[in-house]
């Protein structure tokens, strides 16, 4: 059995009549869980609501980095009132993302700080509750991103663990997450062919730090890449990683889940 760790179900690349089929596909797959993953305030509500709707899913509740600039000044007056619900598993997504242009009327500097500001707040809340993290990073070039929510981690990893999702390698950033305390997750760009770096990272990475996911509806794995991603697919990224590490299937399951059910409190 696998856990989709990280899916957007609240996407509106998926209807909401859809999730049960989509569930009885996953679970076909042999993927029986999934935690779907809020981004903004309207987001965070559907999100919530698939996951009381079905007990095949958990939710994480924050505000993405590239959203920041649409979000009231207190976002956490939309988190707090949901952090004892047992179907929220995490904070998140949340995090630093300098790949994408400041939006208009923005400048690049305010916008990024604004990221940061919220990211740090997140983990506040993260502290508050118990609550672990779910990390987004993303950098045109350089590690701009990476280095300043690591550096804001280290401030938190006393008391709160991050995930850092969808990891692009190499494998030399995965020792800085995991010398920090943290772990990292693989999407299905570990079965593209032109995702060396990524690949490199999955056999570096030690058994017991790293999780599987597929950042639906976004980054099918092959033999579906360029399709609409879905919580079944984390069967094929399973069985790519088992065979690029050179260990069976039912071992690297083994593992994921009980880091899954660790970091979730699942």
């Amino acid at each position: 059995m696998i856990t989709d760790s990280h899916c957007h179900l609240g996407s509106h690349k998926f209807a909401p009549e859809e999730i049960p089929e989509i569930i009885a596909r996953a679970k076909e797959a042999g993927v029986h869980r999934m935690i779907t993953l809020a981004t903004d305030e309207e987001d965070l509500k559907i999100n919530l609501q698939h996951a009381h709707d079905h007990d095949e899913i958990s939710a994480c509740i924050g505000v993405h980095p590239c959203d920041v600039h649409e979000t009231r000044d207190d976002f956490e007056s939309f988190l707090i009132p949901h952090l004892d619900d047992p179907k929220v598993a995490a904070i998140g997504e949340t995090g630093l993302d300098y790949f994408h242009p400041a939006p208009e009327g923005w400048a690049e500097e305010d916008y990024h700080a604004r990221q940061r500001n919220f990211l740090r707040r997140h983990f506040e809340l993260a502290k508050q509750t118990g609550l672990n993290i779910v990390i987004h990073t993303r950098d045109k070039k350089g590690t701009g991103s990476f280095d300043d929510a690591l550096a804001i981690y280290a401030d938190f990893a006393d008391s709160v663990q991050a995930v850092f999702h969808c990891f692009p390698g190499p494998p030399e950033l995965a020792e800085r997450v995991i010398a920090a305390g943290g772990i990292i997750s693989f999407t299905g760009i570990a079965t593209f062919k032109n995702a060396q770096l990524v690949v490199d990272t999955v056999k570096a990475a030690p058994s017991g730090c790293f999780i599987l996911e597929t950042d639906s509806p976004y980054l099918s794995p092959v033999p579906h890449r360029g399709k609409r991603c879905e919580p079944a697919y984390t069967r094929h990224t399973a069985e790519a990683i088992a065979e690029q590490r050179g260990v069976s299937l039912e071992e690297l399951a083994e593992k994921t889940e009980t880091l899954v059910e660790k970091f979730f409190r699942l």
